[in-house]
């Protein structure tokens, strides 16, 4: 029986992962990578990977997104058309585990309704250790604290992980990649001109990464999307209690916007 530890780069894997060291020290840890990872993801992993003391196997380092994006002919992912998280995290996942029978530890906390990623192989079984011990987002602040490996950076103006131009990020998420990360920002603009480009050229469907509008025209609305980032936040410090951490009050703000529940395989 392997006993295996998905980690997506996010807070609630990791605490789990952290959670469980001494108490599995058989445990396998995997990261599926994408090729398209915040920087900021990448340091949290070795970081993550200096307390383990055991390293995370990567996983998808042959078969990137843009080997996909084109067996889907240019055809960006979306909420609608998850090309991504099935081909980059769950199918490695499944090859890398192949026939052996295992124990996946999901991350999803007692505070939490989702179900997360729940293999249909018969020989991969789940379990919710943070679900069935009372863990809440609390609690996994304080374990990622109390270790020293403490919050992913882009907690700071993001509240999930998963690609750089992930189409679930709210609006306020992209000017932050656009300040933060500008370089990145740009290659995620250029997606969208290619395949505008070749779309325009075939008569064929436009895609974009955010709903409703290109990433060009949301950065022409940064002021308004400031304003209003600016007005929930201060809605939101009105009616929390004090001293919140700001993970939380960014949370609520944005979930104001957009509460789109994302993909748990790639955020927990």
């Amino acid at each position: 029986m392997r006993h295996v530890l998905g980690i997506s780069g996010g807070k609630d894997s990791a605490a789990l992962a952290i959670y469980l060291r001494d108490r599995i020290p058989e445990m396998e840890y995997f990261f599926c990578d994408t090729s398209a990872e915040l920087p900021e993801t990448y340091e949290f992993l070795k970081k993550l990977e200096a307390v383990l003391q055991k390293p995370i196997e990567r996983l998808n380092t042959t078969r990137s997104f843009d080997h996909w994006l084109g067996v889907y002919q240019g055809a960006l992912p979306s909420a609608q058309m998850r090309w991504c998280t099935k081909n980059l995290k769950i199918k490695p996942l499944e090859e890398w585990i192949g026939e052996d029978e295992a124990t996946t530890y999901v991350a999803i906390r007692a505070d939490e309704k989702r179900l997360g990623y729940v293999s249909t192989k018969p020989n991969i079984r789940a379990v919710f250790p943070f679900r069935v011990d009372g863990i809440d987002k609390a609690r996994v602040i304080r374990i990622l604290e109390e270790s020293g490996v403490g919050l992913p950076a882009y907690y700071d103006w993001r509240t999930r992980s998963g690609c750089y131009f992930c189409f679930f990020q709210r609006k306020h998420e992209w000017v932050g990649l656009a300040d933060r990360h500008p370089e990145l920002f740009e290659k995620a603009i250029a997606y969208e001109d290619k395949i505008q480009y070749e779309a325009t050229a075939m008569q064929g469907r436009l895609y974009t990464w955010s709903q409703g509008e290109s990433l060009r025209e949301l950065l022409a609305r940064r002021d308004e999307i400031e304003v209003k980032h600016e007005e929930a936040m201060a809605r939101a410090k009105r009616r929390v209690r004090p001293n919140l951490p700001l993970l939380e009050v960014l949370g609520g703000v944005l979930d104001e916007e957009d509460d789109e529940p994302g993909c748990a395989v790639c955020v927990l």
